[in-house]
């Protein structure tokens, strides 16, 4: 690499993005081309996620809030890599210049609750204030936990856990994958399982994203997990079918294991109902099939017109029983 410049990489001004950063950094230079650390600048981008902190992320536009400056300078060639929380990149409205040319391998995919009482989330107290800012997260806990008090909660992992442990807040939900890439996982009070909370679509999932032409794709190809890039893969096209987004009531995961991939979807209405729930199962070189046959039965139960209007909620975001 001595003959070719510094390798820009471009990413939100996060703790977390770092970390993220510091991982791909460190996958990277493993491979011969990429061995010199010094291979690599980072360049911070502010987003529009990260400038409105305080605001509903629906409200703002939901659909790549935390991408699009970044994609910007991909585009304009002021960056030669964005690095994403892939459950950030919508699966709808791409960018037909830009692709995820690496996958990386996923971490946890749960939910986490985060609670000052260290209670458990059934065992939280009725009128409990709990902290999201998921569209998602607010429709399961409404489902399983009506009697709690949801409060919109903005800001990186650590203004969050402040904001819960200044006792603003009961509880809180994070992902788990932030958590271990932050080493917080100490904090964790309970791993929610996918029985009341299936993750959302690539959550714990991270990709490296460049232009079509870029050089990178065959460079990064020795890192790209396959298993992740599938999964996830499979997760999009459901999104991609039923034109969902962030802003949706959704939950898509996918899982392999061995030879076989399964597939499961949860849809639900903003206040707590669950609209769909289905999973499917086949091998997992058709799991893009299996996705458009479970998207397919999706359509068919709820209807186009219901699953566009769920993009908005239209009630206030805080709750109270």
């Amino acid at each position: 690499m001595e003959n070719l410049r510094k390798i820009i990489i471009g990413i939100r001004n996060s703790k977390l993005s770092q970390a993220q950063t510091d991982n791909f950094i460190k996958e990277a230079s493993k491979i011969e081309d990429f061995t010199n650390s010094k291979t690599f600048e980072v360049k911070m981008i502010t987003t529009a996620g990260d400038i409105h902190k305080e605001h509903r992320l629906d409200l703002l536009g939901g659909k790549g809030l935390f991408i699009k400056e970044i994609e910007d300078q991909l585009i304009a060639g002021q960056v030669d890599l964005g690095i994403h929380s892939l459950k950030d990149l919508p699966a709808t409205d791409v960018s037909k210049k830009l692709e995820i040319i690496c996958w990386l391998r996923r971490y946890d995919a749960s939910d986490a609750l985060i609670s000052n009482t260290n209670k458990k989330l059934f065992d939280l107290n009725p009128g409990s204030v709990i902290g999201t800012s998921s569209i998602r997260r607010r429709a399961q806990i409404l489902n399983v936990r009506n009697d709690l008090k949801i409060k919109l909660l903005r800001g990186n992992v650590d203004t969050r856990i402040k904001k819960l442990r200044a006792n603003e807040y009961d509880a809180i939900i994070l992902s788990v994958a932030g958590l271990q890439r932050l080493n917080l996982e100490d904090q964790i009070t309970e791993v929610l399982a996918h029985e009341y909370f299936l993750p959302a679509a690539c959550q714990g999932a991270v990709g490296i994203q460049a232009s079509f032409e870029s050089v990178f794709k065959n460079k990064l190809r020795p890192i790209n997990h396959k298993a992740t890039q599938t999964e996830c893969l499979a997760e999009r096209e459901i999104l991609k079918m039923i034109n969902a987004n962030c802003n949706s009531p959704i939950s898509v995961y996918a899982k392999i294991n061995g030879d076989k991939i399964s597939i499961s979807c949860e849809l639900f209405e903003h206040n707590g109902k669950k609209l769909f729930s289905n999973s499917i199962e086949g091998e997992k070189d058709q799991s893009i099939k299996l996705s458009q046959s479970l998207g397919n039965e999706i359509l068919i139960s709820v209807g186009k017109e219901k699953i566009n209007q769920l993009d908005r909620l239209e009630n206030d975001f805080n709750y109270a029983p």
